[in-house]
């Protein structure tokens, strides 16, 4: 049977479930998870969907479930949530310290930040692949949210809403800075990873045809990885300077030249050939990588 979902929509939803008082602000909140009570929180395990972002600062005892799958938290770690995404506790987890920061994107409502939250890919980043930071990263974070929180607590005025969003893509800056730390100091792993793909990639692609699999997509790689999607085009890029996407396209036209040179397969039967439902898809993904249709590089060659 599957884990019920209950939806927590607004910040005022989700202080009735922690138990605790009215926001100051219908749109954010920073909580300390120790003041947090589950007294309301069902007694059979249940999934939460939020509609807003989270940030969690966990140092606890206990696992928690993103989506249906759980996992063990026994130190700092930063995890991300964005709307829509499925968060579920222990009722009796254990906390020994840590805060949350949640924001509803009507926060972001005609500002620059709501405009580049795309391009804070760790809200995508499965639990397992959560941040991991050292005292001093706490303390340049806790600063960010504490300076949020204290804006939002006073009177609202004309300057609240941009002084509150300064601080949270501050905060959402350092974060990005951190995770290229951590890449970086977890280089030997990571670059067993690269590697992995790499063969994955090469095998995939070493196949005749791929009419009856397919192209791949960048959920194929990440999932014979035990990645999510974002989490392994972030690795890619930070030490290939190419995204997953891009891989996959080179390797594809890799195979379209031999063919190209090699075959006098027409155009249409190497796109079919390479999993392609419609040639002008070929075409297209071709000439972005050579600056060549598939026919003007066949001639050349």
């Amino acid at each position: 049977m599957e884990q019920p979902f209950v939806d927590i929509n607004t910040i005022h939803d989700l202080h009735k479930l922690y138990s605790c008082p009215p926001p100051k602000h219908p749109l954010v909140s920073f909580l300390e998870l120790q003041q947090i009570s589950r007294d309301n929180f069902p007694v059979e395990e249940t999934a939460f969907r939020l509609g807003f972002y989270a940030v969690y600062l966990k140092q606890l005892k206990g696992s928690m479930g993103y989506g249906r799958s759980h996992y063990d938290f026994d130190q700092g770690t930063l995890v991300f949530t964005a709307p829509g995404q499925a968060v579920s506790t222990q009722r009796y987890i254990s906390y020994d310290d840590g805060w949350g920061l949640f924001f509803h994107p009507d926060l972001l409502y005609r500002t620059g930040l709501g405009k580049k939250m795309h391009g804070y890919s760790f809200f995508q980043y499965d639990a397992n692949e959560a941040l991991h930071v050292s005292e001093d990263e706490k303390k340049t974070l806790r600063n960010c949210a504490d300076n949020m929180a204290q804006e939002y607590s006073q009177n609202l005025d004309k300057h609240s809403q941009e002084l509150i969003v300064n601080n949270l893509e501050l905060l959402l800056n350092y974060c990005s800075r951190f995770y290229d730390r951590q890449f970086l100091t977890r280089s030997k792993p990571s670059q067993d990873l690269v590697q992995q793909f790499e063969s994955l990639l090469l095998g995939y692609f070493s196949k005749d045809s791929l009419i009856d699999d397919g192209l791949p997509d960048v959920k194929y790689f990440a999932s014979r990885l035990n990645l999510s999607a974002d989490y392994l085009s972030d690795l890619l890029n930070r030490y290939t300077g190419k995204t997953t996407l891009e891989h996959i396209h080179l390797q594809l036209v890799d195979k379209a030249k031999s063919l190209l040179w090699g075959t006098e397969k027409n155009i249409s039967e190497i796109a079919f050939e390479l999993g392609f439902e419609h040639p002008s898809h070929f075409t297209k993904v071709f000439k972005s990588k050579t600056g060549k249709s598939p026919s003007d590089y066949r001639q050349l060659n």
